[in-house]
């Protein structure tokens, strides 16, 4: 071997040395049990969800969750200082760098359904029920859409979430009006809903909270074809707008005695529904 051959050897063992070296180190920092409290601390300081990374607060469909529930699988099994740093900066982003200290927005969350449709798909069959569902989907669901977002499908019903409380009204009544003209090979079926205002808690992409669970009594409630708003939902609307029809009677598990009914139509000729 040659001098210049003992010299490359030399570096070799030197940089393979160091290289494991390096590593070495960075594996003890990152999961620096110390390091990683550390960062959980600071993450509680900051804005947006502390608690990040639970399956509650990244079950979205956006990229950001699905990245920060790759994230939360992998430190569950070994805690890491990176991965604390990766769910604090996806933390930040899903906040939209608003201070955790503000309230939560207030919004109208409106929940929709097929009057009858458990049991009319028993008599109708799956096939039936499968294709009905689709045609009032594409329907229905683009009006949702238009002004509001759909946090979930449930079934034969969605739930969505409005900023505009008479938006979320005009556009489950268009939603009706448009299902009333579906007919799946004779059968048709009935859509109903219930708008209520609140502030709810979001985790994620979904809503939790007691304002969900009053928009849902609410729909709960309606009719085949009926659209029934709470009474925070009906003092944001506008008078000359929309009718209102006092629901005489109206209790529900875990809704607060003071919330009354109302049912709506539009002002500009909806016709009586029953």
């Amino acid at each position: 071997m040659t001098a210049v051959d003992r010299d490359r050897a030399g570096w070799r063992a030197w940089l393979r040395r160091t290289g494991g070296g390096a590593r070495s180190l960075a594996g003890r920092v990152d999961g620096s049990q110390p390091l990683v409290a550390l960062l959980r601390r600071v993450r509680r300081r900051l804005p947006g969800d502390a608690r990040y990374g639970d399956p509650l607060s990244v079950a979205g469909p956006d990229p950001v969750d699905r990245i920060g529930a790759r994230l939360a699988a992998v430190a569950a099994e070994q805690p890491s200082a990176l991965r604390e740093l990766g769910l604090t900066a996806l933390q930040v982003w899903q906040a939209g760098g608003q201070p955790s200290r503000l309230p939560p927005a207030e919004v109208a969350v409106v929940f929709t359904d097929l009057a009858g449709f458990s049991d009319w798909t028993l008599r109708a069959g799956d096939e039936t029920a499968v294709e009905l569902l689709r045609r009032v989907g594409a329907v229905a669901e683009p009006l949702i859409t238009a002004h509001g977002r759909i946090v979930k499908r449930l079934g034969d019903g969605l739930m969505a979430v409005f900023h505009d409380p008479e938006a979320a009204v005009a556009a489950v009544l268009a939603a009706r009006d448009a299902v009333d003209a579906v007919v799946v090979d004779g059968h048709r079926l009935r859509l109903r809903a219930g708008v209520h205002v609140g502030a709810p808690r979001r985790l994620g992409a979904d809503y939790f909270g007691q304002d969900v669970n009053i928009a849902a009594r609410v729909t709960a409630a309606a009719g085949p074809g009926e659209v029934l708003i709470s009474t925070a939902a009906a003092g944001r609307l506008d008078g000359a707008r929309f009718r209102l029809r006092r629901r005489l009677w109206f209790r529900a598990k875990g809704v607060p005695a003071d919330v009354r009914l109302y049912a709506v139509s539009s002002a500009d000729g909806d016709r009586e529904r029953g």
